[in-house]
């Protein structure tokens, strides 16, 4: 057995599931499945993780079947973050749990939608995609009889707030609800989180790349200008020649995927064997990430990130289509805040006066949990007159 492991085959520093914190509201166990397994099982249960099936990753829904959607990306995030924590002996169903839910939070057609609400809620605190996964799983979600929410385990609750970091300035939700349930906002999150966290930039850029190429908005020889996809290409080309270019562009993302991952676990073992820690208190106690990438992996990711932030993200497209979407929910916002009796009965109980901050939090809860289609279905019925409400 591996010295670093212990006889339950998990590093001294995991989260163990028989260490867990337990729920807000108490409830019997779970019999064969350990409280991060029902943790995982929750969410994939819930109506907020359906919905990520028609909410953007980049490429509003309609745009192709074959481009990510948040749920495809959730799925493939929860892939590679199950990969590294099995590598690093860690507790691999809270870092699922956690790659799973990160972003339940997301409203519809992708940043341009968070943009959106962000910018109607600026004076009423704002909008924050994180604090909005939180309030899903802690509020907005109504399955079951004794409790809101999914009562899941502080484990789980606080790698959803703090797996991007110490929240010192907690957004409004988070700091209420830490009020109410302390999440220990000020130190860093479980190994398990910090791997969720990775995870999601590894998928996003990769999986970004694959789209990008497919959607014809640059080619795989303009992304191998990068010298980690340069790389890759080589080696595809050399082991397999004369790639048709599907397969090229699948096997380069295979392979950068995989160059990450594994720069990850060396990193991650670098930083763990210099700290020695002896508990997952040690972990969250440290003064900074202990899984991560290498120096120049950064970099390498860094590049990629501004590649496709220029061919990508600001192309004419995209853009094109994200204004078009952002208008649409700010206008959505607009004519619900000023008249919330537009409302679904639920919903307008809970706006309570036109114009209030009762009223703009309901109005960006609603347009939050959207899909793309609805909240295109939504702007259509409150806009056509000869639409019938």
């Amino acid at each position: 057995m591996d010295p670093k492991r212990l006889p339950d085959g998990l590093a001294p520093w995991a989260v163990r599931a028989s260490h867990s914190r337990g729920r807000l509201h108490a409830e019997p166990g779970g019999g064969a499945r350990s409280p991060y397994q029902r943790d995982r099982d929750r969410i994939i249960h819930c109506t907020s993780f359906r919905r990520l099936q028609y909410k953007t990753q980049v490429f509003v829904y309609h745009e192709g079947d074959h481009f990510r959607t948040r749920l495809t990306h959730s799925l493939e995030v929860a892939q590679i973050a199950r990969s590294i924590a099995r590598e690093l002996a860690l507790e691999e169903d809270l870092a699922e749990a956690l790659a799973l839910a990160h972003d339940l939070g997301h409203p519809p057609f992708g940043h341009g939608g968070e943009d959106a609400l962000d910018s109607m809620m600026k004076p009423h605190g704002g909008f924050d995609h994180n604090a909005q996964s939180l309030k899903a799983v802690t509020r907005l979600e109504t399955r079951y009889a004794g409790f809101d929410g999914l009562n899941l385990t502080w484990e789980t609750l606080e790698g959803l707030a703090k797996h991007n970091g110490p929240l010192r300035r907690p957004s409004p939700y988070i700091a209420e609800y830490d009020s109410l349930h302390p999440l220990e906002l000020t130190s860093h999150a479980s190994a398990e989180a910090q791997v969720a966290a990775l995870a999601d930039d590894i998928a996003y850029n990769n999986h970004d790349l694959d789209d990008g190429i497919r959607a014809g908005l640059f080619t795989l020889e303009e992304a191998a200008s990068l010298p980690l996809v340069r790389e890759a290409f080589a080696e595809a080309i050399r082991d397999n020649a004369h790639l048709p270019p599907d397969r090229a562009t699948g096997e380069v993302v295979r392979r950068v995927i995989n160059a990450m991952v594994n720069d990850t676990v060396a990193e991650t073992r670098r930083r763990i064997a210099a700290l020695a820690p002896g508990s997952a208190a040690d972990i969250r106690a440290h003064d900074r990430p202990v899984v991560a990438f290498s120096e120049a992996m950064m970099e390498a990711n860094n590049q990629l990130r501004a590649f496709l932030f220029q061919r990508m993200y600001r192309h004419w497209r995209v853009n094109r289509t994200t204004q078009k979407c952002k208008r649409a929910l700010q206008l959505l916002f607009t004519l619900l805040h000023g008249e919330p009796r537009q409302l679904p009965p639920g919903w307008h109980a809970k706006a309570g006066e036109p114009g209030s901050q009762a009223a703009a939090q309901a109005v960006c809860d609603y347009l939050a949990g959207m899909t793309d289609r609805f909240a295109l279905e939504e702007h259509r019925r409150l806009t056509d007159p000869s639409i019938p409400g």
